[in-house]
């Protein structure tokens, strides 16, 4: 029988943690089986325990259960008390270890894959929500000069500052703030992308050599990607990266060997036809 792990969301038919799972499980030789599970959104914890009984081993969280899914840990990693949320389960006997790899995926993407050293540069995180959490410990792990949380609502921004002050040079702001400011790598960790829109940030935050991150990822650019690009960033990068990065994290926490990413991430922008 195959080693049994999921992914757990509402909704989750779009997902493409199946298919990734599913390379590094050939990649490496595992013999896992992986599949997407939707469950209800008041039924979260019974559907964790259903997939429990018919021996799973682990599952990864996706919205909208992060929180759910930490609550539902006995015990959490480090970075997962940070990131207040958990993306991954491992589930033992009598035990379940709540981790969160969206922050360790992100910085893996942007100082391997892309090269971009992330020590003593002026970061730009534009969201204040969960995805934003998720990644601030382990960009500030790095040593940027300052790390800019800007949020519509500014008390959310101040919130995280006060939370992660102590790990590193924080700042909190609201967009209108951002004006005469530069920035050498600004993150999108917003939901805009989603829905076709842009976060309200003004012009001209792009320093001459800076990096636009964008969290989500679709065909082509997203808004995000386009306006720095008009806006002269010298590189752009979605989110596909960050996604397969992150999964390579759960997988390595679940089966104690690391996949290769970089085919995986090319065959994903390849189907997907990103740029």
């Amino acid at each position: 029988m195959s080693d049994l792990y999921a992914v757990i969301g509402n909704p989750v038919a779009h997902s493409k943690s199946p298919l990734i799972h599913a390379r590094f499980a050939r990649q490496t030789g595992q013999d896992i089986h992986y599949e997407a599970i939707l469950a209800p959104l008041d039924g979260f914890v019974e559907t964790v325990v259903a997939f429990r009984q018919r021996g799973g081993k682990g599952a990864n969280v996706t919205v909208p259960f992060k929180l759910e899914a930490c609550a539902l840990s006995s015990r959490l990693t480090e970075r997962a008390k940070a990131a207040g949320a958990v993306n991954t389960l491992v589930f033992e006997a009598d035990d379940i270890l709540g981790d969160n790899t969206d922050g360790a995926g992100l910085v893996r993407d942007i100082v391997v894959n892309l090269g971009y050293a992330l020590g003593g540069q002026r970061v730009l995180l534009m969201g204040a929500g969960g995805a934003a959490r998720g990644v601030i410990r382990p960009v500030l792990e790095h040593e940027p000069a300052v790390l800019t949380i800007a949020n519509r609502t500014r008390q959310k921004a101040d919130d995280l500052q006060q939370l992660f002050a102590s790990s590193g040079n924080v700042v909190s702001t609201a967009y209108g703030d951002l004006r005469g400011q530069e920035f050498d790598l600004v993150i999108n960790a917003t939901s805009a992308s989603l829905h076709g829109d842009l976060p309200p940030q003004p012009k001209g935050i792009f320093a001459a050599a800076s990096l636009a991150y964008d969290m989500m990822y679709g065909k082509g650019h997203t808004p995000f990607l386009q306006f720095a690009q008009q806006q002269g960033a010298a590189r752009l990068a979605d989110g596909i990266g960050m996604l397969v990065e992150q999964a390579a994290e759960s997988f390595f926490l679940w089966r104690g060997t690391r996949p290769e990413t970089e085919p995986v991430i090319e065959m994903l922008r390849s189907s997907l036809g990103s740029p």
